[in-house]
Parts: C-alpha cells; sequence; structure tokens
C-alpha cells in the first residue's frame, strides 16, 4: 500500500461451500477515484464490494484503509464499534434499494438528520437548514421536508438515500448498482447527479454494476470480474474501447449489439 492509497486489498478469497466466491482479488483505490466494478450476475462483484467494506469478512487476504491522519486500519480486525462509527463518517453505502438505507417512517428531513445527529449534532435549526441544503442539491423540493419516504417516487427515493449518505461528507462511498432498479430516463439523470456531487466533493466510490455505459460515464478505473477473479483492470475507457481478455470483449460486444 502506498503512502497515497485510500483502500488496498490484497489476497481476497472467499467460498460459499465448494462455489469460490472472490480467488486472489487485489484491489487498490486512491482519493478522489471512482472505480467501477462490473461483470455478469455471479462473477463476485458484490461480494466483493461487502468484503471491501468490511460486510463480510473473507476466507484469507486483508483490506486496509487510511484515515485522514494517515493512519493505516486492518477494516477486518476493528472492533464492530469502531467499523460502525466508520461507516458512519468517513465511509457511506448507496444500495440500489434505497429502502434498505432509509428508515421510512422518519421524514425526509429526518433521514438526511440523523446521520448528522449520529455524527454529533444537536443543533435542530442547524441539522434542518443543512438537510434542506442537500435536499436541494439532490433535486427534491425543501417543501418536502416533512414528507415520508413512502410517499416519494423509486428516483426520489434514490436521490434521498444519496442526501443522506453524502451529508457527512465522507471520503468514501461504496455503491451497489445504484441506478439498476430505476427506469431508463431517471437513470440519466440521477448518474449526471451522482458524477457532479462526487467530482465536487472529492470523493473515492467503489462502484459495483453490470451496466458498462454506466461504468464508463463515472468511473476512472474499472475491474473486469468472471468466476470471482479479476480478469482485466486499467483506466476505463482503454480497457472498454481496447479490452484484451476474451470475458470483457465479450461484455464490450453483447453492449454493442444490444
Amino acid at each position: 500500500m502506498t503512502d497515497e492509497t485510500l483502500l488496498s486489498a490484497r489476497k481476497l478469497s472467499l467460498s460459499y461451500g465448494m462455489l469460490p466466491a472472490l480467488v486472489d482479488v487485489d484491489v487498490d483505490l486512491w482519493p478522489g477515484e471512482m472505480l467501477a466494478v462490473v461483470g455478469e450476475s455471479g462473477s463476485g462483484k458484490t461480494t466483493l464490494l461487502n468484503v471491501l467494506s468490511g460486510r463480510l469478512a473473507p476466507d484469507a487476504g486483508a483490506v486496509w484503509y487510511r484515515d485522514p491522519d494517515g493512519h493505516l486500519h486492518d477494516v477486518h480486525a476493528m472492533p464492530a464499534p469502531a467499523l460502525r462509527t466508520l461507516h458512519r463518517s468517513d465511509w457511506g453505502f448507496v444500495h440500489q434499494d434505497p429502502r434498505q438505507n432509509l428508515r421510512m417512517n422518519v421524514t425526509a428531513g429526518g433521514n438526511v438528520g440523523e446521520r448528522l445527529m449520529a455524527q454529533g449534532a444537536r443543533h435542530y435549526g442547524s441539522i434542518r437548514e443543512q438537510a434542506i441544503d442537500w435536499l436541494t442539491q439532490v433535486e427534491i423540493d425543501a417543501g418536502r421536508i416533512d414528507d415520508m419516504p413512502r410517499t416519494f417516487s423509486g428516483g426520489m427515493l434514490q436521490r434521498l438515500q444519496i442526501a443522506r449518505t453524502l451529508v457527512t461528507h465522507p471520503r468514501l462511498v461504496f455503491m451497489d448498482e445504484p441506478t439498476g432498479s430505476l427506469d431508463v430516463s431517471v437513470q440519466a439523470r440521477l448518474l449526471d447527479l451522482i458524477r457532479s456531487l462526487v467530482t465536487r466533493l472529492n470523493i473515492a466510490v467503489v462502484l459495483v454494476t453490470h451496466d458498462i455505459g454506466v461504468a464508463r460515464l463515472l468511473a476512472h478505473r474499472i475491474i473486469v470480474m468472471q468466476r470471482g477473479r479479476v480478469v482485466e483492470t486499467g483506466l476505463t475507457d482503454q480497457v472498454l474501447d481496447d479490452p484484451q481478455h476474451p470475458y470483457t470483449q465479450l461484455l464490450v460486444s453483447s453492449v454493442l449489439h444490444a
């Protein structure tokens, strides 16, 4: 792990019974970089995301995170309370289904404010002000701050989840198919929003997607996975314009002929 790397993983392996989910996977992520992990269903990309984020322990290998003070932390050796604190502060997680991250019986403003309160914010006026600001940033009418999420469309729920995740300015966000369940027209708008926010806030992102187009639009670098192995990695345009591995060639050609 170099002095600049934000997150680094070496020789990650994990099996479900006889089925290998990860095989000797190495990953490096730098501050402000968006890394896409692509592959078909069952390729191991979501398993990799869960291992990198400490939600799932590998059978072998290690994940290291460099905190703002430059100290290295073995993610899977961290006590559970410390890992939970990390997920509420330096890290964030955006799920494909926003209901996994939102509290549906709490107002939109309350959902955003809760993450601030988890970091110690207590001034009601300031919390509400920041919630209004973030609803506006994700293109939700500030007048809906006291509305319940169940009254929101799918696209609005995903934008609310993003506001809740980014309000504390995390350094690293894990995204699992953030536009996978949305209509194409809604997807395009949300992708533009994600790209602009991530760039402006200089957030590092590990993005799992089965959609090559999403990876091309958002990611600086790309990892291609097949049956738990990384078969190709490099700069996104380089890999997608001139794929070297037959599996990557197949993925790219399937998009071109879709």
